[in-house]
């Protein structure tokens, strides 16, 4: 497998354990100083600790589920198309949209995640 095969193969394993909520799987993908955005207070999570506690809160409060549609190769980074559905704690839809996450990886883990409204802004690279 290339080294962009194997980025996406991780990815697809991301997103499988973070729908189950599978935190503990998740984490080890991740370089321990890893910088993820925190959707909810509209800051970002910095290393496993930080990001493992963003997400225990945010399956408190909301269920997301994440799909990739898409996988796209940008020189370093994967840009990833997703439809993105967040569910109330009682399953009702709260959100139903298709957005864009854009990873950078330290080797074979990822280093960083950056989420924009669609592709083209991920391209671009604009927040």
């Amino acid at each position: 497998m290339s080294q962009d095969e194997d980025r996406i193969a991780l990815l697809r394993r991301l997103y499988e354990a973070f729908n189950r909520r599978d935190i503990d799987a998740v984490i080890p993908m991740l370089t321990p100083d890893v910088d993820w955005p925190n959707m909810m207070e509209r800051t970002r999570a910095v290393g496993h600790d930080e990001v493992r506690a963003y997400w225990e809160y945010q399956f408190t409060q909301v269920s997301p589920n994440v799909e990739p549609v898409a996988f796209e190769i940008d020189e370093d980074r994967v840009l990833v198309a997703v439809h993105q559905v967040i569910r109330a704690l009682d399953g009702s839809i709260r959100s139903n949209t298709h957005i864009a996450h854009a990873y950078a990886f330290e080797g074979p883990l990822i280093a960083s995640m950056h989420v924009y409204a669609n592709m083209d802004d991920a391209w671009a690279g604009e927040d």
